[in-house]
């Protein structure tokens, strides 16, 4: 989930991958995936990896009737203690989100809840965070009724929200982009250009990657400097390097098939301030 501070990935969910997962909509990195024990092992070591830097990850069982169910990061946006459930922009997808809502709202403690109405759609995989700045992509998923919606509770939270148009030829946000440190966003050559994001707070930047990389420029950073990336993308890895950073090589060739990333299999959440300083 990419709607996180790196301090605020304390826990995870993540969901298993189901018998039907060959039926996975797939239409931008891959043509469909062909091993539901391979996607198996990988999402296992994903878990694995969240796990090694400090995560607590729950898993929770998969639903055979929705090929893409893993990919929960769609399914909720988790900004601070608030739980955002968007209407996802796929509707083969819709029926994913009730289980991923009621264990997020449990562990929240009482987390404010909104939901989305009317026409508004949205992929929790449009949304960046840099910080304590959001960018939402404007995609074939999400509408501007939903960014409208998203806009109003960051408002409620004093935070700012720019939006950047998704190209046809991708899916998310998320998909084309990431921030491994609250202060870097990767971005690839013919999709996305810095100036689509605006002018930085100092100390941000922007680092543009080939376009043949655009899969690799979706990662995940922890506060320990370790970053998970997808295994084949060089210049990503030498980027991460470069950047005093240690990365975390994972094979994602069957999470790619079905258009799936890094960030899309986890939603990440941190317990409410109250419950940590019990701890």
């Amino acid at each position: 989930m990419a709607t996180v501070r790196l301090d605020q990935k304390r826990c995870a969910l993540v969901r298993a991958v189901p018998d039907s997962y060959p039926r996975a909509l797939a239409k931008f990195f891959g043509s469909g995936p062909t091993s539901v024990p391979r996607a198996q092992e990988q999402h296992q070591a994903y878990r694995q990896a969240l796990i090694a830097n400090g995560v607590e990850v729950t898993v929770l069982p998969a639903d055979h009737d929705h090929p893409d169910c893993i990919f929960v990061e769609d399914q909720a946006v988790v900004i601070d203690d608030h739980v955002l459930l968007p209407v996802p922009g796929h509707p083969s997808r819709r029926g994913e989100q009730p289980p991923v809502a009621d264990f997020l709202v449990r562990q929240l403690h009482g987390g404010r809840l909104c939901r989305m109405w009317g026409e508004a759609k949205m992929d929790g995989g449009d949304i960046v965070r840099l910080g304590d700045l959001f960018f939402v992509g404007r995609s074939e998923r999400t509408n501007d009724a939903g960014i409208a919606e998203l806009k109003l509770l960051l408002d409620h939270l004093n935070y700012e929200l720019r939006v950047v148009d998704v190209p046809k030829h991708a899916l998310h946000l998320t998909s084309i982009s990431s921030t491994p440190t609250d202060t870097d966003l990767l971005i690839p050559e013919g999709y996305l250009r810095p100036e689509d994001f605006g002018d930085l707070p100092e100390g941000c930047r922007v680092h543009v990657m080939p376009e043949e990389e655009v899969y690799g420029c979706n990662t995940i950073g922890f506060p320990n400097g370790k970053v998970l990336v997808a295994e084949g993308y060089p210049t990503v890895l030498a980027t991460i390097e470069a950047l005093g950073l240690e990365p975390v090589v994972l094979d994602m060739s069957e999470i790619r098939a079905a258009d799936g990333s890094l960030t899309c299999c986890s939603i990440f959440y941190s317990p409410p301030p109250w419950l940590l300083e019990s701890e």
